[in-house]
């Protein structure tokens, strides 16, 4: 029997077959290093993610999860208050005075925060005791920082309110705040929920840890919250200074009018 001619292909046919990719054993190498290195990073993340909760004790967990769901129903409450506040500005039948008390509230906010007024409410008083003249700007600083991560609302170190912009640098004998140096024992009075705060000093690896390898110890005493006795009192003021170089700018064009 005769051979029979094999059928053409179509030229269509073959253009598509040189034009698809083809896999090499290049590519196929770097796309297994792709996925080993991805599946190494979601590992590294969530190991990450829990390395940091699992030495913690249940005690300390319970804790840190009692200090968030407080935080949370905080922010709950201002969201409210100024749902509430709009609400009265723009539906209230006496709007101009809505709006001058919410601006006469929002003064006293501020004022707060920026240290010009004094404060007084529930919180706590801690005081670092520095027998062997070892605190430092640091240990303040952190001390500091962890009493504003627990919704600290006023800060006073000694004599010196203590705001957004105040400078923690070392002196002989003691430590700079804003120019003033305060010496131990650090007393740091501060105004928020007491329970919050003196639970974020004794977080394990937290600043009473620090201090106390430093050769200082830190005394908590709280006050008011939880029908508690007395407050804490905060009186020293901050010192606005006039801007040297910065002025209000007008309000430009919204986004949608350019």
């Amino acid at each position: 029997m005769s051979e029979q001619p094999r059928p053409r292909r179509s030229p269509w046919r073959r253009l598509w077959r040189a034009g698809a990719p083809r896999a090499t054993r290049a590519q196929l190498l770097a796309g297994l290093l792709c996925a080993a290195l991805g599946f190494g990073v979601v590992v590294q993340v969530r190991q990450t993610d829990t390395s940091g909760l699992d030495d913690l004790r249940e005690a300390d967990l319970v804790r840190i999860l009692d200090d968030t769901t407080e935080r949370g129903d905080r922010l709950e409450e201002e969201l409210s208050s100024l749902q509430a506040t709009r609400r009265e500005l723009t539906e209230g039948s006496d709007s101009a005075r809505a709006a001058a008390e919410a601006a006469q509230q929002r003064a006293r906010e501020y004022g707060l925060l920026a240290g010009t007024l004094p404060a007084h409410g529930p919180g706590i008083v801690a005081t670092v005791g520095d027998p062997a003249g070892a605190v430092r700007s640091t240990h303040l600083i952190q001390l500091v920082q962890e009493l504003r991560d627990a919704g600290a609302e006023a800060i006073q170190v000694g004599g010196t309110r203590v705001v957004a912009g105040t400078a923690f640098t070392d002196a002989a004998g003691g430590v700079l705040v804003d120019g003033t140096t305060e010496r131990a024992p650090y007393v740091v009075s501060v105004i928020g929920d007491p329970d919050t705060l003196s639970t974020a000093l004794d977080i394990p690896g937290g600043v009473r840890e620090t201090l106390r390898s430093a050769g200082a110890d830190l005394d908590v005493r709280t006050a008011g919250g939880d029908g508690a006795g007395g407050e804490v009192r905060i009186s020293a003021l901050h010192a606005l200074s006039a801007p040297q170089y910065a002025r209000p700018a007008s309000p430009g064009p919204s986004a949608g009018n350019g």
